[in-house]
């Protein structure tokens, strides 16, 4: 199998009006990102609530996307949760779908704790899914999850688990973090979480982005994936960076289900759910004034 790169969409998951994922819709969704250039899906991530929802609920959504005939091969779920015994039977059922690999959360609830006890919780997990064909993604977001993923601890885990450890998604915004993996990590898979990224990184060595954002901005990204050799790729980034700024100029789940709302003509796309809340009219507003002043248009 092709190692995962390029622009991957961390996906919105829409709710039903009982705030159940919309399978249907889901699978819609995912379709149409695919079909606008995305070279996979990271669902079941931050941005599409997962951490909401039951087991039962990641396992139905899962299902439904492999159902619906989308190769295991462009999905990297996120299986990652605070029970070993959850991680495990998420990450099995990604892997019995044929997912490329999975995008794993560190144990979260528990605060600072060390990185033996992290490399101990990691190494559990992959010796219970006890899976050849498992491959781990971090996830490195230490403003949501307070557990960083450490460069020490992936040395530790590479050394460990040299076929199983893959790469990261690094959402913490700080840009050196991903160009000192890209240096000190050769062949580790390092995605940018965001697409204010993409360039640099993928000039590092990076692998390329896996990013919320990107449920609005795909053409782009893939516009900026695409020429990142063309002398006009700076100022595609420039702009590319312009529109993410925007949206996450308001609380990213709901603005992003706000364009996707007003770019489907469909309001059920608004439902989020607790603690998650929808944007108020003046939030919404002040989003759409500051995609106005971007080149930003609704896909089609």
């Amino acid at each position: 199998m092709t190692k995962p790169g390029g622009v991957w969409v961390a996906a919105l998951t829409p709710m039903n009006t009982d705030l159940s994922p919309d399978t249907q819709k889901f699978v819609a969704h995912c379709k149409w990102l695919l079909g606008q250039g995305a070279n996979g899906l990271a669902v079941l991530g931050t941005t599409g609530e997962a951490n909401s929802f039951s087991t039962a609920e990641k396992r139905k959504v899962l299902d439904a996307v492999a159902e619906s005939g989308i190769s295991g091969s462009q999905m990297l779920p996120g299986t990652g949760s605070c029970a070993i015994p959850d991680t495990v039977e998420m990450t099995k059922h990604a892997l019995s779908h044929g997912a490329a690999g999975v995008v794993m959360l560190p144990p979260f609830y528990y605060k600072n704790v060390s990185d033996d006890g992290l490399f101990a919780a990691y190494s559990e997990v992959i010796q219970r899914v006890g899976d050849d064909k498992l491959r781990v993604y971090f996830y490195h977001f230490p403003a949501m999850s307070s557990t960083p993923i450490s460069h020490d601890l992936i040395e530790r885990l590479l050394k460990a688990y040299p076929t199983t450890i893959a790469g990261i998604k690094d959402s913490s915004g700080d840009l050196n973090n991903m160009l000192e993996m890209c240096r000190r990590f050769p062949g580790f898979g390092v995605f940018a979480g965001s697409e204010q990224f993409l360039l640099p990184v993928l000039r590092a060595g990076g692998v390329g982005c896996i990013s919320a954002t990107a449920n609005a901005t795909i053409a782009m990204c893939v516009e900026v994936l695409n020429k990142q050799n063309d002398a006009s790729v700076d100022a595609l980034q420039e702009e590319l960076t312009a529109q993410r700024l925007a949206l996450q100029s308001q609380v990213l789940i709901p603005a992003l289900k706000s364009v996707a709302a007003r770019r489907t003509g469909d309001k059920t796309w608004l439902t989020v759910r607790p603690p998650v809340a929808p944007l108020s009219a003046a939030n919404e507003a002040a989003l759409f004034a500051a995609l106005d002043g971007t080149k930003f248009k609704l896909a089609a």
